[in-house]
């Protein structure tokens, strides 16, 4: 404990007010999730839980780039002192074409994929294309407010879309609603009346200043969601690999997603840390203040690290009783299975912080490559014999460990660069004030 508290004792501006709102956020997830296993079926349950992880792995995996490019961007700018109006018009229009690409092809395969996916429940596929759009539509609101260091703002809106999946699911459970495309909808509803309820604080102020070129704008954007949905399908892929792999086994599908909602509870937290460190690392790199970037990323991971180990040690303990409890589960995990996706959730939030500073620096490539080599081991591990739920664990922790080590080598390397380039800035100083010969 001692640990957590020195590491978590000096963190970005802004941290406290994003978990704050997180804090809601993830209450009103468990909840949705809770009330959801309660009032749904087995087969509904797991239907269910295939749509949460595809909107959580290709909804959050193409649209959090477009976010985090929005923050880095403008939080450059305001360096700068350039307005942020014309890289918030250009990301709105970014975000509103990848929805465009991911919806209409999803619409257009609509029966097949809620045969596959969805045991033939054809309204889950518009729950789907929703979820996207939910998710497309605060990704643009909470790259402006981070962008602009409006923190209090972006834990409003996460607190908003808490509540809302509170009332939302305990309205449908009063009503007596057992429709997995109703619970569905919520993905929808909640994300876009929070954005709603902050757009004025969104809005305000936004100053005109240089266009942004689209080539500047996307020049990473490519890489960065290939990352992103390589990421995002690390940390999500092991219910649908189930679903896909053992699909006489809903009950075990269902009670993966709760095991992987409680073990996950550290990303909730970080995800506050998260939104405070990019604006932080971006700036502290823009300004060539390469002493305060390595102090933000150092205190970040150490603080991640010890997050992972004191929650990860609880999931394993109280996990395999918990999650029936909550979600209305059948029992059949054991707490090995949490603690290998403890393992998992610490490795990959070190993945994250690392790829935080990989992408202040531009090292889009460099982080893109970490997850590619990620994704194979992977795919290695999950087709490996044994039992089905147990390959899924130990892909996830094994993936995860293998991108925070790659980019912690990207980073290093970046580090002796960046000592090399200082000691030659000095060096020079010092030959034209004199004090060298």
């Amino acid at each position: 404990m001692k640990l957590a508290s020195r590491a978590v004792g000096q963190l970005p501006a802004g941290t406290m007010s994003v978990g704050a709102g997180l804090a809601v956020l993830a209450v009103g997830s468990y909840a949705h999730l809770a009330i959801a296993g309660h009032e749904l079926t087995i087969r509904g349950m797991a239907s269910m839980s295939v749509l949460w992880a595809i909107v959580s792995c290709l909804g959050i995996g193409l649209f959090f780039p477009v976010e985090q490019e929005l923050i880095r961007h403008i939080a450059a700018r305001a360096v700068a002192g350039e307005g942020a109006a014309p890289a918030v018009r250009r990301g709105t229009l970014l975000a509103g074409g990848v929805l465009l690409i991911v919806v209409i092809p999803s619409l257009a395969a609509a029966r097949p994929l809620a045969d596959r996916l969805f045991g033939g429940d054809i309204g889950m596929v518009y729950a789907l294309c929703g979820g996207f759009l939910g998710v497309a539509v605060v990704s643009v609101g909470r790259g402006v407010l981070a962008g602009l260091s409006r923190f209090g703002g972006y834990g409003t809106q996460l607190g908003i879309d808490g509540a809302m999946r509170v009332v939302l699911s305990v309205a449908l459970a009063l009503a007596h609603v057992h429709s997995p495309t109703a619970f569905g909808l919520i993905l929808t509803a909640a994300p876009l009346l929070s954005a709603v309820a902050t757009l004025r604080p969104t809005l305000r102020g936004l100053q005109p200043g240089a266009p942004i070129p689209w080539p500047v704008l996307c020049r990473g954007l490519g890489m960065l969601i290939g990352s992103s949905l390589l990421a995002q399908t690390v940390v999500n892929v092991a219910v649908i690999d189930v679903d896909l792999l053992a699909p006489g086994r809903p009950a075990v599908v269902g009670a993966l997603l709760a095991a992987m909602v409680l073990a996950r509870v550290p990303i909730f937290v970080f995800a506050s840390l998260q939104a405070a460190l990019l604006p932080g690392l971006a700036g502290a790199a823009a300004a060539g203040d390469f002493r305060q970037f390595r102090w933000l990323l150092g205190r970040a991971s150490a603080a991640v690290a010890a997050l992972g180990l004191v929650v990860g040690a609880l999931a394993a303990v109280v996990g395999p009783w918990l999650g029936p409890a909550l979600f209305g589960v059948q029992h059949v995990l054991h707490w090995w299975d949490f603690a290998l996706l403890a393992v998992g959730t610490t490795c990959y939030m070190l993945a994250l912080v690392l790829g935080q500073g990989a992408m202040a620096l531009n090292r889009h490539r460099d982080q893109l490559l970490s997850w590619v080599v990620g994704g194979a081991v992977l795919v290695v591990v999950t087709l490996l014999p044994g039992e089905v739920n147990l390959r899924v664990e130990l892909a996830y922790a094994a993936s995860a460990l293998t991108v925070a080590v790659l980019i912690g080598i990207v980073l290093l390397r970046q580090r002796a660069q960046f000592s090399r380039a200082v000691a030659d800035s000095e060096t020079g100083q010092a030959v034209i004030a004199g004090r060298l010969p």
